[in-house]
C-alpha cells in the first residue's frame, strides 16, 4: 500500500509572518510619522518662559480680562502694506482717548521674530505705526493706557498674507 498524498490548503510560512510584521509595524511607523509632521507644522500653542509662573498668574489675568470685556471697549487691528492701524472705541462707539498704545507681535510657536511697536495717535481713536510685518500667523497683544493705568488689553490672532518675507 502506497502513501497517498493529500493536497494541503494554504500553508502559513515564515515569509507570510515577515510580511505581516512589515505591514503591522510599517502602518504604526507611518501613522506616527504623519502625526509628528502634523504636530510640528500645525501646533499653535503659545510659548511662555516659565510655565509655573504663568499658571500662578492665570486667574488674575482672567479676572482682568473679564473686567476689561465688561467695559464695552472694543478695538480693531488692520495690517496692510507696511502699516499697522489700531482703532479703539468705548462702549458707545466714541473714540477712546489714550496716552499709550503698544502692540507686541509674537509668533505662535517661535519667539525669535517677536517685536514690539509703540503706535502713534492719528486722531479719532486711531493709532498707527509703519513697519513691514512678515507673512504668516501672529498673535498681537495690544495694551492701551491712559494716565499710566491700563484701560484696555486685547489679544488678536491674525494671519498676514504676502508681506515681508
Amino acid at each position: 500500500m502506497g502513501m497517498e498524498r493529500k493536497q494541503q490548503g494554504f500553508v502559513f510560512t515564515g515569509w507570510h509572518m515577515a510580511g505581516v510584521m512589515v505591514l503591522f509595524f510599517g502602518t504604526i511607523i507611518t501613522v506616527n510619522l504623519i502625526m509628528a509632521w502634523n504636530a510640528s507644522h500645525s501646533w499653535s500653542g503659545l510659548v511662555v518662559q516659565n510655565t509655573y509662573v504663568a499658571s500662578q498668574q492665570f486667574n488674575g489675568k482672567v479676572a482682568e480680562a473679564k473686567a476689561l470685556a465688561a467695559s464695552g471697549i472694543e478695538g480693531s487691528l488692520a495690517i496692510e502694506d507696511g502699516r499697522i492701524a489700531y482703532r479703539i472705541a468705548d462702549a458707545k462707539g466714541a473714540p477712546l482717548a489714550a496716552d499709550d498704545v503698544s502692540a507686541v507681535f509674537k509668533r505662535p510657536v517661535d519667539e525669535r521674530k517677536d517685536f514690539t511697536l509703540v503706535l502713534e495717535p492719528a486722531g479719532q481713536g486711531l493709532f498707527v505705526a509703519e513697519r513691514a510685518v512678515p507673512a504668516g500667523q501672529w498673535v498681537v497683544d495690544i495694551s492701551t493706557r491712559r494716565d499710566g493705568e491700563r484701560v484696555f488689553h486685547q489679544t488678536v490672532r491674525t494671519v498676514v498674507a504676502g508681506g515681508a518675507k
